[in-house]
């Protein structure tokens, strides 16, 4: 990303013009990558604004196909072809990265076939470092910008991130990392409904991966048709929730095209190239967080928040801090997702408690656009549903999997205790 589109960017989503995101498309991975992050970052742009950068994540700009001829050349060994009886032409998707061809193998099996359709890795990191500069230099005039959403740590995240996702062989690492993490605990918190497709390791590599063709309907395909059950889509949290706020070790983009269901109600989650942890007290308070905030005791609630506070707020700030939580979330517990999106609710809450000292590092943000992409499967297939108060049994079953320290931790008390005014009841 050079100056000029550096600056035509930031220009772009700081204007109160409408973002158009094939523009952000046509500046280049980083550009998007970088869009994707600001879009769950309402302690740096405006709710609306991170609203509308959210399409950035659901793909569904056009993107022209790249020959099969040229991506096995690029991508495949010489004797990649021997292994199948054939590799359609024409792909099943097409992105700005990668693209997928359906394909049967010598022995019958039907997989599908996907591709790094460039050399992205390079550019991109050209780009990432000449940015790093840039900041570097900025941050030298305007020294306190470190502590406005630490932009260098922002693009090594971005850095990372991207570049695990460049490599497809993450997948199946990102498979085994989740298949251990319930391994774990299946004692306790058996997952019986969830699976994984077969990734054929001997034919996959760095910039291809062969793996099982899952040929259920997604999500999105049931949402779609308007045949996703309400129980179907609680059990989709039940196994999301467990992994965010149990096990500490989840699927960091399942959106509704990566979560396929059969008609038996078992899941598949597919595209499992980018894993993301969750550090115990960011989990402990999102889930503190939730768990009151479902059974309706908003101090609780508010205070558990706070548990991701470099600097616990005290005295004026704590109960400016908590009077604003009350107005943000006066009758909202009972109402359904389609009266209050819980997505517009989390970025006003992350702003508010930003504002009080709470420090949302690049760990905590994975859950919450998780907690999106759930609400927005709500919305558009149950929308009279209160979705808060339906997760209330879910989280108390996620207690047995959570570290003893992070379960019912009562409010702390040196905090409260230095409020000046009554807390709302």
């Amino acid at each position: 990303m050079r100056m000029v589109t550096f600056l035509r960017f930031f220009r772009m989503v700081r204007s109160k013009r409408s973002i158009d995101l094939a523009r952000i498309q046509d500046m280049g991975l980083l550009a998007v990558k970088v869009g994707q992050i600001l879009a769950l970052r309402p302690d740096l742009l405006p709710p609306e604004r991170c609203l509308e950068l959210q399409g950035l994540y659901q793909r569904t700009h056009d993107v022209r196909a790249a020959p099969l001829s040229r991506l096995l050349e690029r991508c495949a060994p010489s004797d990649f072809q021997s292994a199948f009886e054939h590799i359609e032409e024409e792909p099943l998707a097409a992105a700005s990265i990668g693209q997928v061809h359906a394909a049967r193998l010598l022995d019958g099996r039907d997989v599908v076939v996907k591709f790094v359709k460039d050399d992205f890795e390079a550019e991109f990191v050209k780009d990432v470092r000449r940015m790093k500069r840039w900041m570097s230099m900025v941050l030298l005039f305007a020294p306190r910008l470190r502590k406005v959403g630490n932009p260098m740590a922002l693009l090594n995240h971005i850095e990372a991130y991207t570049l695990d996702e460049l490599d497809l062989r993450n997948e199946r690492r990102g498979q085994v990392r989740l298949q251990e993490a319930m391994a774990s605990v299946a004692s306790v918190f058996p997952m019986d409904l969830l699976r994984f497709p077969e990734v054929h390791e001997d034919l996959s590599s760095e910039r291809v991966l062969v793996v099982e063709r899952v040929r259920h309907p997604s999500i999105e395909d049931r949402i779609n048709e308007g045949n996703l059950g309400w129980e179907d889509l609680l059990q989709l949290f039940r196994i999301q929730g467990a992994f965010m706020f149990g096990l500490g070790t989840f699927h960091g983009d399942l959106h509704p095209g990566n979560a396929m269901l059969d008609d038996d109600g078992v899941y598949t989650f597919i595209d499992t190239g980018a894993i993301c942890e969750a550090p115990e007290h960011v989990r402990a308070a999102l889930f503190g967080f939730f768990e009151h905030l479902a059974r309706g005791d908003l101090d609780r609630a508010f205070t558990a928040m706070l548990g991701m506070a470099s600097t616990p707020p005290t005295g004026a700030r704590l109960d400016r801090y908590m009077r604003d939580m009350h107005a943000l979330y006066d009758g909202f517990v009972g109402t359904s997702v389609s009266e209050v999106s819980l997505t517009q609710q989390m970025m006003k809450t992350v702003r508010t408690a930003v504002l009080a000292g709470c420090t949302f590092g690049e760990e905590a943000f994975p859950i919450i656009r998780s907690l999106m992409y759930m609400d927005g499967m709500v919305l558009r297939s149950h929308p009279d549903v209160d979705l808060i108060s339906s997760m209330g049994p879910h989280l108390d079953a996620f207690k047995a999997i959570m570290p003893e320290a992070s379960v019912d931790l009562p409010p702390p008390k040196d905090r409260l205790m230095t409020t000046t005014t009554p807390l709302a009841a």
